[in-house]
């Protein structure tokens, strides 16, 4: 049996699964301990109860999922309004070291997955799918990836579904492993959030009550402000994409928030309320990532073969262990470093708003780091998916894997 749920029930469903997010988060320490993402822990809870109901009475539930795009092109436009030339100023030597130790990390993930392969007997190719391929990559990297093996490397065409279920689980598991990784990092070094109001210059305005101060008009405004970038984002990505440059459908509205913040702060024509745009994010953020998990077909993952399951299991134990004593160290030692490794954690399993809902669920807790939420969701972002796009090609003109 199959049943078909409306947008705005979707809508509902996804905001119930949420509620439930936090509260499990609220009553069990583990969660609440490990800085668990409130919409993976209801997401993943609702994907099981659905598998249970697929294999027990076959039972079949299709969501309509109009606002899940829509919600995470909103939730990147923040970033980018909330990405000020002062912080960039400041953030852009840390995004180029950050994407550095990203990409030497890809390099790794997919010396890995190959090696496990040859070691059970598979393909190469099947090393990169549970390599840098779907896991830093994405469900739309794997599928791209998928039918170029499948077309051009004679693989057969069930790897389709090997790829996305691999990306599914590594979405998972990069929502449960960031927090662990910082709160360990945390605690070991007895870090704290500075105080970001004296490290700026003064070009930079923090409001300490503007949270205080978050009116309905306030919200509208900065909606407004919002839509407006999304909707001339998506104008320009349509001319770009006639004139044969693809780039990710939201990197383009994120660069217009960019270019609108730093307007609004250079002229001084309207002050952009901060608080604002972080409520609209952190909601859009949520309600996207409950969305994407509560549509997971879990008992799709069952198609995971033996090896690609440890491949997967293997690429979370490095990827904890190299942002833990790597990423960390390298990007400063400090707050800030052990925030970005639980992001790190994120969108190298899964994807970017992973990431930052890790590092979301980590500042509600130890404190704010607006350092790492500028350097981490411009790699993740964008920077991550081109030297991704390099890195496999690279392994791809191997002779051993690309013949």
């Amino acid at each position: 049996m199959t049943i078909d749920i409306a947008t705005t029930e979707t809508l509902l469903i996804s905001l119930l699964i949420l509620f439930a997010g936090y509260g499990l988060n609220s009553k069990i320490p583990f969660l609440k301990n490990n800085n668990i993402p409130e919409p993976v822990v209801g997401g993943i809870l609702f994907s099981l109860l659905l598998a249970v109901g697929h294999s027990g009475f076959n039972l079949n539930i299709q969501f309509d999922m109009a606002l899940k795009t829509p919600l995470m092109t909103l939730f990147f436009t923040t970033v980018g309004l909330g990405a000020s030339y002062s912080l960039l100023l400041k953030g852009g030597p840390k995004v180029a070291l950050f994407l550095g130790v990203a990409t030497v990390y890809l390099l790794l993930q997919n010396a890995l997955g190959i090696s496990i392969a040859a070691a059970a007997g598979l393909e190469p190719l099947m090393g990169l799918l549970g390599g840098s391929v779907t896991l830093s990559g994405g469900h739309g990297n794997g599928a791209t990836y998928a039918e170029l093996f499948i077309s051009e490397y004679k693989m057969p065409g069930n790897i389709f579904e090997l790829a996305m279920a691999a990306a599914t689980f590594g979405l998972i598991l990069g929502g449960l492993a960031g927090g662990p990784v910082s709160k360990r990092l945390i605690e070991k070094h007895q870090l704290k959030a500075p105080d970001y109001r004296e490290a700026l210059d003064d070009t930079v305005t923090f409001d300490p009550e503007d949270h205080d101060h978050v009116t309905p008009k306030k919200m509208m405004e900065t909606l407004f402000i919002i839509l407006l970038c999304m909707a001339i984002g998506q104008v320009a990505y349509l001319e770009l994409k006639s004139m044969a440059i693809v780039l990710p459908a939201f990197l383009v509205p994120l660069l217009f928030g960019v270019l609108a913040t730093n307007i609004a702060e250079a002229t001084k024509f309207y002050k952009i309320s901060r608080a604002c745009i972080d409520l609209w994010g952190t909601m859009a953020l949520s309600i996207f990532l409950a969305m994407a998990l509560m549509s997971l077909k879990v008992w799709e993952l069952a198609s995971l073969a033996g090896p690609m399951m440890l491949m997967i299991l293997a690429q979370t134990a490095m990827l904890m262990l190299f942002a833990y004593f790597i990423t960390f160290r390298i990007m400063g030692k400090n707050y800030d470093a052990a925030i970005m490794a639980g992001g790190h954690c994120g969108f190298g399993l899964g994807a970017t708003p992973t990431a930052v809902a890790n590092m979301e669920a980590l500042v509600s807790r130890h404190g704010p780091s607006p350092q790492a939420f500028l350097v981490v969701p411009m790699v993740g972002a964008f920077f991550i998916d081109i030297t991704n796009a390099l890195i496999i090609q690279l392994y791809l003109s191997l002779p051993f894997i690309g013949n």
